[in-house]
């Protein structure tokens, strides 16, 4: 079906139409049952690129493509990034072992639009510091989405994520951030997890946004490895990452990544 794409625009932000919204639903909610799949097949022994193996087995059976795969030259559809890796961890064929903390980004494109989510898995049992790491993260992740409502500031997010996590004890990780996502994988704005209250734009009916704390045990600084991809702890501590593609609509937000959605 054609349709007319949504020209509305908010400090060069796109505004999706409740169509395209619904539209977007399809990729999102691919992103949310591959993730669980995958979620349920970790564990020690297996290898990170079994798990990519495995995401772009499940994306061929819904003629969906990878959001990652060959973006920028990212080699895989998943993103495994173990303990102090943070984030664009890249498969590799090393065995996970029990007590692992595994975070798993994973993006598709489907019916012209993009969906992208992560989540935090442990690897059989971890320690309490990872567990409580993994739930803080998560709740974290909520904290935000309580706070997409239109009439809020963006920094209105930042600042509930940034909060709950530092009040646990936990650093938020700054040089990475959420973002916008539609027709493209990145959009406006640019959604950090930390700052002061009231700032920034005014969140609008039609924004979409992939909100995702990073956060880690020790500090909040990061460094890349020689692969230019995998973002690690520069004091190699433990790190956790959530991720939804959230709507905003006029009651409220809506989140496209949700298995319950």
């Amino acid at each position: 079906m054609i349709y007319a794409r949504s020209l509305m625009k908010s400090s060069g932000v796109v505004l999706k139409s409740p169509r395209e919204i619904e539209e977007m639903r399809v990729a999102n909610r691919i992103v949310a049952e591959i993730l669980e799949a995958v979620r349920e097949i970790v564990r020690p022994g297996i290898t990170t690129d079994d798990l990519n193996v495995f995401a772009e087995e499940r994306l061929r059976e819904r003629k969906a493509k990878s959001a990652f795969k060959g973006y920028r030259g990212y080699p895989k559809a998943l993103c495994t990034s173990v303990n102090s890796q943070v984030v664009h961890g890249v498969p590799t064929k090393t065995p996970l072992k029990e007590g692992d903390l595994l975070s798993l980004d994973f993006g598709v494109y489907c019916n012209g639009f993009y969906g992208d989510a992560a989540i935090t898995v442990p690897v059989g049992l971890v320690s309490k510091e990872a567990m409580k790491l993994k739930e803080v993260a998560e709740k974290a992740l909520y904290k935000g989405i309580e706070k997409a409502y239109q009439g809020n500031r963006l920094s209105d997010i930042s600042h509930a994520v940034q909060s709950f996590v530092e009040g646990n004890g936990f650093s938020v990780v700054r040089e990475f951030v959420g973002h916008g996502i539609g027709r493209s994988l990145h959009e406006e704005p640019q959604i950090p997890n930390y700052g002061p209250p009231g700032v920034g734009i005014k969140l609008r009916a039609g924004m979409v946004l992939a909100i995702e704390p990073m956060i880690n045990v020790g500090g909040a600084e990061v460094k890349i490895l020689q692969d230019g991809w995998t973002a690690v702890t520069k004091d190699g501590s433990l790190s956790a990452h959530f991720e939804h593609t959230v709507a905003i609509t006029e009651t409220g937000p809506v989140i496209l990544t949700s298995l319950d959605g």
